[in-house]
């Protein structure tokens, strides 16, 4: 089987609540990664585009976290709200989402 074309990973990595660090679990990461998933399903992308929870990627300040490679472009503070266009416009045309961008990062 070749490589994907994109392999999309999202932090699930849960903390103690009382930690402070906090951890994307307890920010929704799980319903993030279900619709990642569900719309790679709807665009027929089976064996095309993998959509996978990680342990923890040391962003823990930043929100939900994520990962998309070949490209390794990081993002931050991902709510449910951010998943279709992130979907359309990075797994599928290969434009990263400026707005959502781990700080400090650059898209390649």
């Amino acid at each position: 089987m070749p490589p994907y074309e994109r392999h999309v990973f999202i932090c699930e990595n849960q903390r103690d609540p009382e930690d402070p660090k906090g951890c994307c679990a307890a920010k929704g990461s799980a319903a993030i990664r279900d619709r990642l998933k569900h719309l790679a399903h709807e665009a027929g992308l089976k064996g095309r585009v993998r959509i996978n929870a990680s342990g923890c990627l040391g962003q823990c300040a930043h929100g939900v976290t994520a990962v998309v490679y070949p490209e390794s472009v990081w993002y931050e503070r991902l709510t449910l709200e951010d998943v279709d266009e992130l979907f359309r416009e990075h797994v599928l045309a290969g434009r990263p989402v400026t707005r959502l961008l781990l700080r400090g990062t650059v898209a390649r």
